[in-house]
């Protein structure tokens, strides 16, 4: 059944002591968004029927985020291991639906006009294209792609072939990163140069080491459909569950997490382009264990007006953090609020993040370090000619200064059914879905940078002409 959602005296009485505490000045509790795939009940001629391709835990969280959005129904799952059809059966609602291991079957059927995506990363491509290909509009998860080439091919195969194609990194659907997107708009920041951003966690299932179930075998589970384009190799459960460790089949702590926060300052800054040069510095230091992919990753990205720098470690539990540095202002985001894991996503605990507002006090001043060096009577008279050139406001025309804003989402907020909702309305209306092939192609092109830069121990450089990495 949906997970219930946490009541506003919940919300103030395990929340908003822990926002007050960390935060200053004033908060506000921002309104829901609607779920605009549809404002009322659709006929069933109108209904937009999907099929998941994946129905593991994410694939599970976005089906019962697809229940609460109206107009839409389930018809299909598809997983290459059987138990998953159980999974998917309790994340519908008990609802019985069809099931196959080979998502062709899903394809091929014309009652179908969406998929979901929620395949491992080597996957998406020829899911994707395929699904394009077949007519279907196409929810891919993130990172839309798993190599430089395969994004470039999902691109052109929605192009060519007309579909709607939206990534799936939810926060373009947040209505915490919307008011971001609407402070940084309006000028407040002034000229923004940095952009800090991290996601740390130290606990075995955030550093990808996760039980294999006990069933799990070459019986329950299609392995040759699993590797699919992948390099052939033996039966590995471990390589099957944990696939994010793997090169062959997952993009790593920037697929995973950097992806998420290159989407959200893309979308906040209205950066329609991939980093132009990106520098790794990190290292396997603690789960060595069947593993490629680092556990610290560090990136220092160039975009043309300004830097990011992202992080990711999972040997320390710091949470979510992003600031924005301006000329007049700061904006932070950052989980500062613990609750049960009720909601989409909940894995640990719901991920309630608080946005804050902070403007820099940008009134002229006397320069006092540099001059404590000066004889005093020119210390003096320097201050003197600039309290002349800087004269202080008269009563009535002193503003009082501002304060700092802070904004929350409200009680049980999750931007997963947003997202998914919003995917559903382009497909109806078939207006283009914010996080489209292009905007998923260029964040997902930051991750590769990411990847590239570190393994090959090289600035990496993006050639936007022959559409490559180079070192």
């Amino acid at each position: 059944m949906l997970l219930p959602r946490i009541n506003r005296r919940d919300f103030m009485r395990l929340g908003m002591g822990t926002v007050a505490a960390g935060v200053s000045g004033k908060v506000a509790i921002l309104e829901p968004a609607t779920l605009c795939a549809s404002p009322r009940a659709m006929p069933p001629s109108d209904t937009v029927r999907f099929a998941s391709i994946g129905t593991g835990v994410r694939g599970c969280e976005l089906l019962q985020a697809a229940r609460v959005v109206p107009g839409v129904e389930c018809v299909a799952t598809c997983d290459v291991y059987d138990t998953r059809r159980i999974s998917a059966h309790e994340a519908l609602g008990d609802k019985e639906v069809a099931f196959t291991h080979d998502y062709r079957q899903i394809l091929d059927r014309k009652d179908i006009d969406a998929v979901i995506i929620a395949a491992p990363d080597h996957q998406h491509r020829p899911i994707a294209v395929a699904a394009c290909e077949a007519g279907k509009d196409v929810y891919c998860e993130k990172p839309m792609s798993h190599s430089v080439e395969d994004g470039f091919a999902i691109m052109e195969a929605a192009r060519k072939n007309q579909r709607v194609l939206q990534a799936g990194s939810q926060r373009v659907s947040s209505i915490i990163y919307a008011k971001a997107k609407e402070i940084y708009s309006s000028g407040k920041l002034g000229q923004v140069t940095m952009i800090e951003a991290h996601w740390d966690r130290n606990t075995p299932g955030g550093a990808w080491v996760v039980p294999v179930p006990p069933d799990a075998s070459e019986k329950t589970i299609d392995w040759e459909r699993f590797l699919g384009d992948a390099p052939k190799r033996p039966f590995d459960p471990v390589r099957y569950v944990s696939w994010r460790r793997f090169t062959d089949y997952g993009s790593g702590l920037a697929g995973d997490l950097f992806v998420h926060m290159l989407s959200g300052i893309h979308y906040i800054t209205g950066t329609g382009t991939p980093p132009r040069r990106a520098q790794s510095a990190g290292d396997l230091f603690r789960w060595k264990e069947q593993r490629e992919f680092p556990d610290l990753l560090v990136t220092l990205f160039e975009y043309p007006s300004f830097r990011v720098s992202l992080r990711c470690n999972q040997n320390n539990e710091s949470g979510e953090y992003m600031a924005f540095f301006g000329t007049e202002g700061t904006l932070v985001i950052r989980d500062t609020v613990s609750m049960p894991a009720y909601g989409f996503g909940s894995a640990g605990g719901l991920r309630s993040p608080v946005l804050t507002f902070t403007p820099q006090d940008t009134r002229p001043a006397p320069e006092s370090y540099s001059v404590f060096g000066w004889p005093k009577a020119m210390r003096e008279e320097y201050i003197r000619k600039f309290h002349e050139e800087h004269p202080l406001p008269g009563p009535l025309e002193s503003a009082v200064d501002q304060e700092s804003e802070s904004f929350v989402p409200p009680p049980g907020y999750s931007d997963v059914p947003d997202h998914v909702a919003n995917f559903f309305y382009s497909v109806r209306t078939r207006k283009p879905p914010v996080e489209n092939e292009v905007f998923g192609n260029n964040a997902a092109l930051g991750c590769h940078l990411a990847n590239y830069a570190y393994f090959h121990q090289t600035v990496a450089k993006w050639d936007e002409e022959a559409r490559r990495i180079k070192g």
